[in-house]
């Protein structure tokens, strides 16, 4: 399994949804900011928010595990292999995200239970 790098693209606000549904002062998302760059597996990147996640772990997930060779969607979305361009579920204040296959390969960083102590 390879590292997946994720790269903060854009920060965003409907300002006219945000206007109508949004409440008083909302302004475009206060956790990501363009250029962030983050490295994902397995699991979530420690910083990276919950809701974008869950929005592009099936990304990082297949990039992860070998669709860095071939591009999403029969061809007909992204012209260069091994990249996803997404973004999160806040209809309000989106953020763009990249997402890229690497070289590196992943390690998973846990211990074994029966390593571990029993409480």
């Amino acid at each position: 399994m390879k590292k997946v790098k994720i790269t903060i693209l854009k920060t965003t606000l409907d300002k006219e949804l945000a206007a109508e549904y949004g409440i008083d002062g909302l302004t475009a998302c206060p956790m990501m900011k363009a250029g962030d760059v983050f490295y994902a597996d397995y699991a979530k990147p420690q910083g990276f928010c919950d809701e974008a996640w869950k929005a592009i772990y099936q990304y990082v997930f297949a990039l992860a595990h070998g669709a860095d060779k071939s591009l999403f969607y029969h061809g007909d979305w992204i012209k260069k292999p091994g990249v996803a361009i997404v973004s999160c579920n806040d209809g309000l204040r989106p953020v763009i995200m990249k997402r890229e296959a690497t070289d590196e390969e992943s390690k998973i960083d846990y211990e074994p239970i029966e390593n571990r102590a029993l409480a």
